[in-house]
């Protein structure tokens, strides 16, 4: 006889029915064949005295069992653990082993080796060096959240809760045309915006369509990691040129057009990632002319436009563009704060419509309120008001960075002081590597995180990124005090 009154358990406070408990404990039971099939279960009444509950509760119970097949009732005999009941092949094993096993899968499947895997949690009192993000303590929560409440007590509402169009809501990008027609030169109609889950996503329907087997894409010998990986995934074969303080080196990309086929060339032009180096104009123009000769696409991303402190924002070259070959990337996940996935992605028309047919594999559509929520928030000028803001706050901490990166660590790095972004390119002096600077400064409970992901195809330039933008002033001088303290131990050991 089955010991119900000792195996089973109830959590009275659990906000879970009795029954259900219940239930879902024999089905344990059955399952792990301590009740084999043809079972005889207690009667009603019977298995109520025991558990102390209500006979109704195992009326429920039983009635439960039966309707997911568990059980099958036979009149004037009882209930029954249903016969035909197929045996569960497992493995007994320990509890404590059990714990283990539920992360080892029974099945094959592909994984990938090209995609980084994403950090783990991060731990109290550590400081972990970015590679430039916005601070979201400096996001307008009360605005968005006001233009929110606003939008979702609309009565006409709920024409936004069903599906919609993987083009992205129509509003978001009859503003955003108009924006950024505005504030990058551009001469777009909607029919060339595509509103995407922020830069990635536009990048990676970009690498679908453009990239097959084997097709050459160039990017610059130091360029953005995740933007590799796409194209790599594709099995696309990565042409490098070179960058120097004008950008990527033009002449070099046209010596690879004259040598092979070249589908594609990717960029940030306005502050190259990781270098920060702004594509001159000049260069701009013989892309443009050589896009248009040998009839490869431009992959132009436009990361951080917004955030220039010297001077104006240079003009994309999506701007400049008269022959099609520019798909113009960017989003306000940099802007406001990442956790906003909205973005844009422009280009022809017919590019454009296909793009949105492929983000319906992967995405059917986007959050309609909160695109609602942006487009008014830049429509109001919101926007433009809290860019203005940051600009002020980002500047005073670049400056501070800079000068303190200078004054306190000038004899083991060198830098150019950006003129625009949230990160600096810093280059280690080469007595040092950052693999050991790396080690030791987890000691001082700082995290330099993947440092080698700069060091492209074999560069060894002995350079990272460190962004500035997400640390208010006390945490700069501290972050600067921990690098200081890693550095003189790292000296104090050669």
């Amino acid at each position: 006889m089955f010991p119900y009154k000792t195996s089973i358990q109830f959590d009275r406070k659990s906000n879970q029915p009795l029954y259900l408990q219940l239930s879902n404990q024999i089905i344990q039971f059955i399952k792990n064949q301590q009740l084999p099939p043809n079972t005889k279960l207690p009667g009603s009444r019977t298995l109520a005295e025991q558990l102390h509950v209500h006979r109704k509760t195992i009326v429920a119970c039983y009635e439960e069992l039966l309707l997911q097949g568990w059980v099958e009732s036979i009149p004037k005999k009882g209930t029954f653990v249903h016969r035909n009941l197929p045996e569960l092949d497992q493995q007994r094993l320990q509890d404590e082993i059990m714990v283990d096993s539920k992360i080892t899968t029974g099945f094959s499947f592909y994984k990938n080796d090209i995609l980084p895997q994403k950090p783990a949690e991060r731990k109290a009192d550590f400081m972990y060096l970015d590679d430039g993000i916005s601070d979201g303590r400096l996001t307008p929560l009360d605005e968005i959240a006001r233009t929110y409440r606003r939008i979702s007590a609309k009565k006409n509402v709920f024409k936004h809760l069903s599906y919609g169009t993987t083009f992205g809501n129509a509003t978001l990008r009859e503003v955003l045309v108009n924006y950024l027609n505005a504030t990058r030169g551009l001469y777009i109609t909607k029919d060339n915006i595509l509103i995407t889950r922020g830069s990635q996503m536009g990048i990676w329907l970009s690498s679908q369509l453009l990239l097959e087997k084997e097709a050459v894409i160039i990017v610059g010998a130091t360029n953005y990691g995740s933007a590799d990986s796409t194209f790599l995934n594709q099995q696309a074969r990565l042409k490098r040129v070179s960058v120097d303080e004008n950008g990527l080196v033009t002449d070099e990309i046209e010596t690879l057009c004259k040598q092979q086929p070249i589908k594609a060339v990717y960029l940030t032009s306005h502050h190259h990632h990781p270098t920060t180096v702004t594509l001159s104009a000049k260069r701009r123009i013989h892309l443009l002319n050589l896009a248009k000769r040998y009839n490869f696409a431009i992959i132009e991303d436009d990361y951080d436009y917004d955030f220039n402190y010297n001077q104006a924002p240079i003009l994309p070259l999506a701007s400049h563009d008269a022959n099609g070959n520019v798909i113009y990337i960017g989003s306000v996940c940099k802007t406001v704060a990442p956790v906003f996935r909205i973005g844009y992605l422009i280009a022809p028309k017919e590019f454009v419509d296909e793009a949105a047919k492929l983000r319906g594999f992967v995405d059917r559509q986007g959050d309609a309120l909160l695109e609602l929520t942006f487009a008014s928030f830049i429509k109001s000028g919101d926007l433009d008001r809290h860019i203005r803001k940051v600009l002020k706050i980002y500047k005073q901490r670049r400056d501070l960075f800079c000068s303190l990166l200078q004054d306190e660590l000038g004899d083991f790095l060198e830098f150019e002081v950006p003129k625009g972004g949230m990160a600096v390119w810093i280059q280690l002096n080469t007595a040092y590597s950052w693999s050991t600077v790396s080690e030791i400064a987890k000691k001082h409970q700082l995290v330099i995180g993947d440092w080698q992901r700069y060091d492209l195809a074999n560069s060894k330039h002995n350079c990272i990124r460190i962004g500035f933008a997400s640390y208010d002033e006390i945490e700069i001088q501290e972050l600067i005090r921990r690098l200081k303290n890693t550095l003189y131990e790292v000296k104090e050991m050669e």
